[in-house]
């Protein structure tokens, strides 16, 4: 009898043991090796299995979990992308069903994830609220980094730790702005703040902006949308005068950022300037037939002009570009006309009538 019951004993152990390791990963049964050795484990479970199970059955289930969570967060970052993916494209990258990718997009809406699909490809908005609180939870907004910045350059050069501080931090912003070394901590604060508000298409407010004349100071709100002169100026949208107007950063008080958005991006002008140093919002398209003479002359007096060029032969080079006014082209056509051909441009061609016109009569 005692025979037969050690031969039970030993082929139910081996059938358990064969299931373990089918269905239980090998680091679990590693880390809970004291539940299937000694010999006297195997045999209470045996006679009471179903204490044993219990205490497997929550290493599996934990398991479980853990792989779905995995599943859920590869699909995250694979959706958070910059393309959408198919279903089907999905289901073959995390290895998934199809039922399970659908209720994994259900559950991230159910979670105020903006789940966007376009032509048949998913994707996950990275305007979505969570992304928003990560990223002000874990990163510096580029305002801090650069007070960051100005705070390191205080630092003593020689600090290894300082030195590596200032590359991480370079690597995340342009601090352009701060390379000028007379720019003091209340204009960089300000300098900041204006291409932040830039970046985020935000609105701010100018306070106690000084009037061109020194005389008066007050608030401008505007929209501000490009730094100018190694961002001594900032070009802005008022939609008080509704005019796009530039602004020295040195006449600013301080700025506000608003937590309202652009609402005349399309109103924007940026100030063109031209090879000939004339500035304004238009611009004027201007195709010239050059000879040797005109060329060698444009290039010389405009170093500016010379990647507008194109040469057609060996005598002759066309030049496309845009100017602000035609005063400074009209002047440099007028003086070398007999080796100037005038291609299309019929504002320009008229521009130069009426001057010739006006000569003329003044005579």
């Amino acid at each position: 009898m005692r025979i037969v019951q050690r031969y039970c004993y030993h082929i139910q152990s081996h059938l358990f043991l064969k299931h373990i390791s089918l269905h239980t990963p090998h680091s679990t049964l590693l880390e809970n090796s004291t539940l299937l050795t000694p010999h006297s484990s195997i045999k209470s479970f045996l006679l009471r299995p179903s204490s044993f199970l219990e205490k497997i059955l929550p290493l599996k289930q934990k398991t479980m979990r853990h792989d779905k969570l995995e599943r859920e967060l590869d699909m995250m970052l694979l959706l958070a992308g910059s393309r959408g993916y198919r279903v089907e494209d999905i289901c073959e990258r995390l290895g998934i069903s199809r039922r399970n990718c659908y209720y994994y997009l259900e559950f991230f809406r159910d979670c105020g994830f903006i789940v966007n699909k376009s032509d048949g490809r998913y994707s996950i908005d990275r305007e979505s609220p969570f992304f928003k609180r990560l990223t002000e939870r874990v990163s510096f907004t580029e305002t801090e980094l650069i007070v960051l910045r100005r705070l390191l350059d205080k630092v003593d050069d020689m600090d290894a730790v300082v030195a590596r501080l200032r590359e991480k931090l370079s690597a995340h912003i342009d601090y352009q702005i701060l390379n000028d070394s007379h720019t003091d901590d209340q204009r960089a604060l300000i300098i900041s703040q204006l291409h932040e508000a830039i970046l985020y298409k935000q609105m701010v407010v100018l306070k106690n902006y000084s009037s061109p004349h020194g005389r008066t100071r007050r608030d401008r709100l505007v929209e501000p949308f490009l730094l100018m002169d190694n961002n001594n100026e900032v070009r802005c949208y008022e939609p008080a005068s509704g005019m796009n107007k530039t602004f020295k950063v040195a006449r600013i008080g301080q700025v506000e950022r608003l937590l309202d958005n652009w609402q005349h991006e399309s109103e924007h002008r940026e100030m063109f300037t031209d090879i000939f140093m004339f500035s304004g919002e238009k611009r004027l398209p201007v195709e010239l037939r050059m000879g040797t003479l005109s060329h060698h002359l444009m290039t010389e007096e405009y170093p500016l002009s010379r990647p507008l060029f194109r040469q057609e032969d060996d005598k002759h080079w066309l030049l496309s570009m845009d100017v602000c006014a035609y005063r400074g082209i009209g002047r440099f056509v007028l003086g070398l006309y007999d080796d100037i051909e005038v291609l299309g441009s019929p504002d320009f061609i008229d521009y130069l009538k009426e001057k010739i016109h006006s000569f003329i009569e003044q005579k």
